[in-house]
């Protein structure tokens, strides 16, 4: 598969095509191999607790254990073990003047739709908690049971937080739009969590869920910052990031559309279309120049910055001498301060640096917003409709009043994105920290007084619903732009990981205690390290607004474009 650029170089889709595209087959006809039996199950209401495997279903899984290493094979770069060695001499500097061209606005879109794509996974954990208790016989819906349905949000969470810190990893080694290619296959894969007979099963394809979901974000967020132009970069990394608002909207309507006649099951088996959707948008996702340049592949570097208007730099690696390694360049003094390095070509990239300085400050700052934003979306949100349903709703409306909710918050996505842009990024994280923690304050404040107040209750929703998603996208857009070029995926992926680990944390709480939090419960949990996280920023975080990448981090380019 290849495209052609604009100078007439050819643009190479995959490394290995054909065991791309061969692992695709094989992955998407084994999940359909998995529906006959789901099928069959339908005169139960589709529970399929306690069948045995069918032929079908063992074959189409022998097929998605044969078409992963398949696809991973077709999209693992040659030599690859080079990346880290030669990253650090490379430099991609956007145009900062450059007016949005319509290569920058399709990339939003598909951005915007693999964001959407991606965050469904982890939303539909709160949607089918309460259907999967019910038909395993699992706490909270049997007081007698010994085993909780925590276990699976637990397990999903889990994953995503491995994803984010493995995707961010894989962004900057194999590349950003190999990352993303390989996530679409594991979402299409693991949609047959959605037929899988045992608890035990759907703990294991939970996890693999979480795993190809976590790095969406983070790597997304890299491809944005290196393309916008500086005065648009802000904003647009919010417009994106706003559609997980857009996704939980998605989710809840689907659920509540759906579930009653094709049972929990139906919201995990969305993941083939979805996925195999994702797939099919690999065309307008280009891969990182930063990648291309140091896999020699200069050619399709330069039709790349050509299409989104960007420079491409080298840094020549100077003679082996005393004291200069050969694979280190030397770079002019560059300023220093809160998540600046002084000499980013000095040594390879590495998690130590986030932990030492000059970037331990503002790494202490992201960590906290992730935290907060993980406890609000995964102690919060994860037991909404179940804690709705205990104040005597039934599910189908629980998922209306979540929806509705959500409905209403859609134009806080907008509201981030303006006040990113114009505002910047500081001061908004700043504003709706303090926003979203008022609001979880009022839910301990009202108690059980909203099952008599269905309005007050969906208006104290909004937040913390759709709120709380555009600080998850404030979070890694600017650890996105904070860090600098040598360690920005894995940054940005920290960020992400954090806001799951929140999600970790309180769910096995929830696993130890057996018994799910109230909303008053939650809603503390997640108010107090916002808190912590609105001092942090108001004392050590750094302003992004109107400054390019480079002076962010505190790097200056080296060498002359190619």
């Amino acid at each position: 598969m290849a495209n052609t650029s604009a100078r007439g170089g050819a643009v190479r889709g995959f490394e290995h095509p054909v065991a791309f595209w061969a692992g695709t087959a094989a992955c998407s006809i084994g999940v359909l191999l998995h529906l006959p039996m789901y099928y069959s199950a339908r005169h139960m209401g589709y529970q399929m607790s306690g069948m045995s495997p069918d032929a079908p279903m063992v074959t189409g899984m022998t097929l998605i254990l044969a078409g992963l290493p398949l696809v991973l094979y077709g999209l693992l770069p040659r030599r690859s073990g080079e990346l880290a060695r030669t990253a650090a001499r490379v430099r991609v500097r956007p145009l900062d003047d450059a007016p949005l061209r319509a290569q920058h606005v399709i990339l939003l879109m598909v951005m915007a739709v693999a964001v959407t794509i991606d965050v469904m996974k982890p939303a539909t954990l709160s949607f089918i908690t309460p259907g999967v208790a019910k038909e395993y016989h699992l706490l909270p819906t049997n007081k007698h049971s010994h085993t909780t349905v925590a276990w699976l949000p637990l397990f999903g969470i889990g994953g995503t937080v491995l994803g984010s810190w493995l995707w961010g990893s894989l962004g900057d080694r194999i590349g950003r739009r190999a990352s993303i290619m390989f996530a679409g296959i594991l979402f299409v894969s693991t949609s047959i969590c959605g037929t899988m007979p045992s608890f035990g099963w759907n703990l294991v394809m939970c996890l693999l869920m979480g795993i190809g979901a976590g790095g969406m974000l983070p790597v997304a967020f890299t491809l944005l910052s290196e393309t916008m132009p500086k005065r648009h970069r802000g904003w647009t990394m919010m417009l994106v990031g706003g559609e997980v608002a857009a996704a939980y909207v998605l989710v809840s309507s689907l659920s509540a559309w759906l579930t009653p006649h094709y049972s929990w099951r139906i919201m995990w088996l969305i993941g083939l279309p979805t996925g195999l959707l994702l797939i099919a948008l690999n065309r307008w996702i280009p891969e990182s120049p930063r990648y291309l340049i140091t896999r020699g592949r200069v050619e399709e570097a330069e039709a790349v910055m050509a299409r989104y208007g960007a420079v491409v730099s080298t840094v020549p690696a100077p003679e082996a001498g005393p004291g200069l390694a050969a694979d280190t360049a030397p770079t002019d003094p560059a300023p220093t301060g809160p998540g600046l390095e002084a000499d980013p070509a000095s040594h390879r990239g590495s998690v130590i640096d986030f932990v030492r300085r000059p970037m331990l400050g503002t790494s202490i700052a992201i960590a906290l917003l992730g935290l907060g934003v993980g406890l609000v979306t995964y102690g919060f949100q994860q037991w909404v409709p179940t804690n709705i349903q205990r104040l005597g709703y039934s599910a189908v409306a629980s998922d209306y009043v979540v929806r509705n909710a959500a409905l209403i918050g859609l134009p806080l996505t907008i509201l981030a994105a303006w006040m990113y842009g114009v505002l910047g990024s500081r001061r908004t994280i700043i504003a709706f920290c303090v926003l979203t923690a008022a609001t979880l304050i009022g839910f301990v404040v009202a108690g059980d007084s909203l099952a008599h107040n269905r309005l007050l209750l969906s208006v104290l929703l909004v937040v913390p619903l759709s709120g709380t998603s555009s600080l998850a996208a404030v979070a890694v857009g600017y650890a996105a732009e904070v860090y600098p070029t040598r360690v920005r995926t894995r940054g940005a992926g920290l960020a992400a990981g954090m806001t799951k680990l929140g999600g970790v944390l309180i769910l096995a709480v929830v696993v130890a205690r057996a018994t799910v939090p109230s909303i008053a419960q939650t809603a503390v949990i997640g108010a107090v390290p916002l808190a912590a996280a609105i001092l942090a920023f108001w004392w050590i975080g750094a302003e992004t607004k109107g400054r390019s990448l480079e002076a962010i981090a505190g790097e200056e380019l080296v060498g002359e474009p190619v």
